[in-house]
């Protein structure tokens, strides 16, 4: 998903929702963002003008409708992503890996890295996947 204003505006009308500055602003930034973001980060990023509440209704709305989703990793803090272009609120595609850097604490979407088939035994059936990864992003190795 693109951060530009325009997209931004087409987005959010192809969902069929409005136009507010706390809903074109947590989109900007989780656009934006190379990782993962808590809402107590968006909430600092977005500043003292943003209402809890409403920043919490704005990304749950954005949960159901396939423009972000929860990020699982080995904290007990909810962090949000963008979603793909191909997300919907009807098809949402949790088929990625995530990437939990131990140096700077930040969660990454790999997009591009499907979780593995898993073969279970009779009589389990899978409702949702989670496939987290551990260890040294790019940048961190970077500035070692």
């Amino acid at each position: 998903m693109k951060a530009s204003a325009d997209s931004l505006t087409s987005v959010l009308a192809q969902h069929g929702l409005r136009q507010t500055p706390v809903r074109r602003g947590v989109l900007r930034l989780l656009a934006g963002s190379p990782f993962a973001l808590t809402s107590h980060e968006l909430e600092q990023a977005l500043g003292d003008d943003t209402d809890r509440i409403t920043l919490y209704r704005t990304l749950k709305t954005f949960e159901e409708k396939g423009l972000i989703h929860r990020v699982i990793d080995n904290t007990d803090v909810i962090r949000y992503a963008a979603c793909s272009d191909h997300c919907s609120e009807h098809a949402h595609s949790d088929d990625h890996v995530h990437f939990k850097c131990t140096q700077c604490q930040h969660t990454y979407c790999l997009d591009h890295v499907t979780i593995p088939p898993v073969l279970l035994p009779q009589g389990f059936r899978v409702e949702s996947r989670d496939y987290l990864l551990a260890g040294v992003c790019q940048q961190c190795q970077g500035s070692a």
